[in-house]
């Protein structure tokens, strides 16, 4: 049994910081570290006390993570930046309540002897002779401690206290992974049996040792079973300080989704139920899942369960028919057109998900030139007249301050400029709209012409699709690119305002035109010309769209979420040269633009350049990040990889910053990730002057002395298709509404399911209901409940046996 574990991480605001600087303001943001290990960076937000960031991660996790941790820094041009306080949460505390985190939590301070990392390996030996008792520690190594000194290092020794005795090992200078291999003996003093406590400490020349961490074993655990191997590493137990306010407080939002997934051919029953389910009548399903789910399934949940939907029918080939299924619900029960597919229901989030699944390749071919010529011109746009600021063109331009008039026809035009070169893209992208997205659009198009025929709702068919395509694809992408990944960094609040301009003009051009010059934003009216020239322009583009062949695709084998050929990311990258000779550190890096796709990790001098070097993605065995001081840059990842041979090679890789080097980790671990012979160790540092920086092994065929991380990833659109964690979150939902089934259905809770009570029930149905239209349901619902059932004890029986594994200890295994 596999089990799978993510955080949804939503940092949304701080409050009540202190100022950092002298102008009485501070420039607060976030990083997001997970077992000490940065995962995230949340934007700068310039001179505020208050800041708000509103930036949502999911982070796929090893089951064995202990913490996680919110630190609050003030960005500082010229030094260091300054570290306001921190939150930290453990595993236990975010667990603890499964809807999860969301409140208001007090920053504490930073202490350093608290921030402690990494683990030791020892061998503890309870040994007896004629001299009495004695403890033999064998202190082996150590790995991934923090850096205490300014090289990124640390000069580490270990203290072994038993009773009133200790002992201390040698001093390894300029490591994080230490290797000492020394054995400490200590005999045992008349007394009370004493715990056994090893301590880890850098040591400084200059001033007092800083603490690395410690681990310490209760007599009772170094008599029954003696510890050996690796112990993570804590720091000195004291009671947590509350700054009472003092540093500020974060509004976080945090959950944990774990869970136990069975093997899949416990879910085959589940996943033939859901596919049937789509093949019948939509309109009088009242007990297939499908039907159960949309009526448990409310607010933020329907979005995951959407996402869960579409992946699972994805994989199956069968998107199509889920999307027509439940637009097919939702088309029945409206009766006024202007309120279709407005609301949040479950056939709005299925296609809007569906879209992001599949579209987002399109969406950046579409949109991104324009995006990019946003944030990199910086122009500033304004037509509402309470929001224009007269004054800055006059502190830009020194020839005094312009009219209200001439702000807006300049804006005019620079909006036009903008808005045009998308309209172009927009409209000119049907053969680049994926096929999968076309067939949908086109399923859509024929339920609602075949529900709404009259003339008066000619554009209802229009409507719907551009409600889609424009008011949930194109318009928030413009609104905020960094959250469709279009963009590494939120917008400045000037550029926002710009971008939140170009997405109403989108809105406005989605709608058709039929709120123009409708509601408070009247000064909008300068863009209506435009907007209305753009919008028959738009009607073509989505007669084109749905003009698809249906057979092109039907009966199409399941295929993955994204094609192997798709490129995924891409960018500039600084790569190192394979064996620099004599070159300083900082010249071995040459700047070369990378792609990468599910099938190869390619580069080339720019992207116009046409010779191109490639790594197959199959040929690699881990990605992970570098220290720092293994070539005094920061932000540098290293791709292992094998040939066919068997022999590994190295390519080392510096990215702009944090957050773009957690992006590229994560995508090469996800397209890497079906590999085998993945390495469980490898080098943090880089094998440098005969030996490695990280251990200081002389040997450059040393074994790793750091666990890879293959199972930290952030969670996007990319994600490979996991079809039994998807299925397994359905079985979920359902369990939510099993009893609401059976009191529909089976009117009993614990009334019997079988063929003979189905009869009597359908005798004494009340008049004039139809008996065949009352068993149907009540058979679709007593067939779900055996599967639910059916699932129930699976997981039970796997649990028991883990129980009874674990009870056994290593010796049962």
């Amino acid at each position: 049994m596999a089990k799978s574990s993510s955080l949804n991480v939503r940092v949304v605001e701080g409050r009540a910081l202190p100022a950092k600087d002298v102008s009485g303001s501070s420039d607060p943001y976030c990083i997001v570290k997970v077992d000490d290990e940065v995962v995230a960076r949340t934007a700068t937000v310039w001179r505020s006390l208050s800041p708000f960031w509103g930036e949502e991660y999911t982070i796929h996790l090893p089951l064995d993570f202990h913490h996680l941790a919110f630190y609050v820094l003030d960005e500082d041009t010229v030094g260091h930046d300054d570290i306001i306080g921190k939150i930290s949460l453990s595993r236990e505390a975010i667990a603890a309540d499964p809807r999860g985190i969301d409140s208001w939590i007090n920053l504490s301070r930073v202490d350093p002897d608290a921030e402690v990392q990494g683990e030791i390996c020892l061998d503890v030996q309870m040994l007896e002779d004629a001299r009495g008792r004695c403890l033999r520690c064998h202190v082996l190594q150590a790995r991934d401690l923090a850096p205490r000194d300014i090289t990124g290092t640390s000069d580490p020794f270990a203290r072994v206290f038993w009773g009133s005795q200790s002992l201390e090992t040698s001093t390894i200078k300029k490591t994080r992974f230490p290797h000492w291999d020394e054995v400490l003996e200590l005999r045992e003093m008349p007394g009370a049996p004493a715990p056994l406590r090893v301590e880890l400490w850098d040591w400084d020349m200059v001033g007092k040792n800083d603490f690395l961490g410690m681990v310490e074993f209760p007599p009772q655990v170094l008599q029954q079973n003696a510890p050996s191997g690796w112990f993570r590493l804590l720091p000195f137990p004291r009671a947590e300080e509350d700054s009472g306010g003092t540093l500020g407080a974060l509004r976080l939002k945090v959950r944990l989704l774990e869970d136990r997934i069975l093997p899949s051919r416990y879910y085959q029953p589940l996943t033939e139920l859901l596919m049937e389910s789509v093949l019948g009548p939509a309109e009088e399903d009242a007990a297939s899942p499908l039907a159960v789910l949309e009526e448990l399934t409310l607010g933020d949940c329907r979005q995951d369960l959407a996402t869960k939907l579409v992946k699972l029918f994805l994989g199956q080939g069968q998107a199509g028919p889920l999307l027509d299924y439940l637009t097919r619900r939702e088309v029945t029960r409206t009766t006024d057109p202007n309120t279709l597919f407005r609301s949040n229901s479950l056939a709005s989030k299925a296609m809007e998900q569906f879209m992001k699944l599949v579209g987002m390749p399109y969406l950046h071919e579409v949109l991104k030139p324009v995006i990019n010529r946003v944030f990199e011109e910086k122009k500033y746009m304004e037509l509402d007249p309470c929001k224009m600021d007269l004054g800055r063109t006059r502190r830009i331009s020194f020839k005094g301050a312009p009219s209200e008039e001439h702000v807006r026809d300049a804006s005019l035009g620079l909006l036009t400029g903008y808005l045009g070169p998308i309209v172009e893209a927009i409209v000119g992208s049907v053969g680049r709209c994926p096929l999968a997205m076309r067939l949908a659009f086109k399923q859509l198009h024929q339920c609602v012409e075949e529900h709404f025929p009259q003339a008066e709702h000619e554009d209802v068919k229009y409507l719907a699709i551009s409600g889609f395509l424009f008011l949930r694809f194109f318009a928030p992408a413009i609104l905020t690119p960094k959250l469709f990944d279009l963009r590494d960094q939120h917008a400045d609040p000037q550029t926002s305002r710009s971008l939140l301009l170009l997405a109403k003009a989108v809105q406005s051009i989605g709608n058709l035109g039929q709120q123009l010059g409708q509601g408070k934003e009247l000064w909008m009216a300068p863009l209506h010309p435009f907007l209305l020239q753009s919008i028959s322009r738009v009607r073509h583009f989505l007669d084109q769209l749905v003009d698809v062949d249906e057979e092109e695709e039907a009966g199409g084998p399941a295929r993955a979420l994204v094609a192997p050929s798709v490129i995924v990311r891409e960018g500039y990258l600084l790569k190192r040269k394979e064996e620099p000779a004599s070159l300083a550190t900082r010249f071995a890096f040459k700047k070369r633009y990378f792609w990468l796709s599910g099938e190869t990790l390619s580069y080339s001098k720019s992207p116009e350049w046409q010779m191109r070097s490639s790594v197959p993605v199959s040929h690699i065995r881990a990605v992970e990040r570098v220290d720092e001081g293994a070539f005094q840059l920061p932000h540098v990842m290293q791709v292992v990889t094998q040939d066919a041979a068997g022999a590994l090679h190295t390519t080392y890789l510096q990215c702009k910053n944090v957050n773009e080097l957690n992006q590229w980790l994560s995508a090469l671990r996800k397209a890497s990730a079906p590999n085998p012979d993945k390495l469980a160790a490898c080098h943090p540092g880089a094998f440098r002057s005969s030996r490695w920086t990280c251990c200081l092994q002389a040997e450059r065929s040393a074994a790793g002395c750091s666990r890879t991380h293959s199972a930290v990833t952030l969670g996007d659109w990319s994600d490979p298709l996991d079809p039994d964690a998807e299925i397994q979150m359905v079985y979920r939902r359902l369990l939510l509404g099993r009893d609401q089934l059976r009191m529909k259905f089976q009117e009993d809770p614990n009334t019997d399911s079988s063929p003979e009570a189905d009869a009597e029930k359908s005798s004494g149905a009340t008049e004039g209901a139809c008996p065949d239209a009352l068993a149907r349901p009540r058979e679709a619902a007593a067939r779900l409940l055996e599967v639910l059932a059916d699932l129930d004890r699976a997981h039970e029986e796997f649990q028991q046996r883990e129980q009874q594994k674990a009870a056994l200890g290593p010796l049962g295994h």
